[in-house]
């Protein structure tokens, strides 16, 4: 049996959460704005892991999404900086979208949808609903896979732009269109009770 106090995880006040998710991306933008590509890079990934580091500090553990963007972005960061080479740090995305997407929709196909172990301290949804919520976000990340393929081949002069405005208004866009279905599918009280 667990313990209840040891699943009561420390969480990061809202805006705070708002400045370690979103802070990476504006150094990103005004370094490649006031410097180039590659200095932009390396801003990118320090302020990354400083609000990782400072996001573990405060609750003692960082969610897998934050640790695999991480990960990636280590390696792909860290070859764009030592190979000179842009290319690396525009695979990124493409690199971490497709690993949600197989992880969302390989998830449900083993009959666990896994954005419930992501977002399940934050909301409480039926089993039905974390199964259709990790389909539709899993789906919209290979979508995301596709665009920022797209755009880093065809329009690569735009990427930075569409990286920074266009992939994150899209991603709170489709955030905010699923609340209609995380409101249909929340676990009432009594749904508990019923268990």
């Amino acid at each position: 049996m667990t313990n209840p106090t040891n699943d009561k995880r420390r969480k990061v006040p809202q805006g705070l959460r708002l400045i370690f998710d979103f802070g990476p991306l504006a150094v990103f933008f005004l370094a490649y704005v006031y410097g180039d590509f590659f200095i932009a890079t390396a801003a990118f990934m320090a302020a990354l892991f400083a609000a990782l580091l400072a996001s573990y500090l405060m609750t003692r553990h960082l969610p897998p999404m934050s640790l695999i963007s991480g990960v990636v972005v280590a390696v792909f960061g860290g070859l764009t900086l030592v190979l000179h080479d842009e290319s690396f740090f525009r695979m990124k995305p493409t690199i971490i979208y497709g690993i949600f997407c197989v992880a969302l929709i390989g998830g449900v196909a083993l009959g666990k949808p896994l954005l419930s172990v992501v977002l399940g301290d934050a909301i409480e949804l039926t089993e039905e609903g974390w199964r259709v919520l990790s389909l539709r976000w899993g789906f919209f990340f290979l979508v995301m896979a596709a665009l920022n393929e797209y755009v880093r081949l065809v329009w690569p002069d735009w990427w930075v732009t569409f990286k920074v405005f266009g992939a994150t208004a899209l991603t709170l866009a489709f955030a905010v269109s699923q609340t209609p279905t995380m409101l249909r599918y929340e676990r009432k009280p009594e749904d508990a009770v019923e268990e």
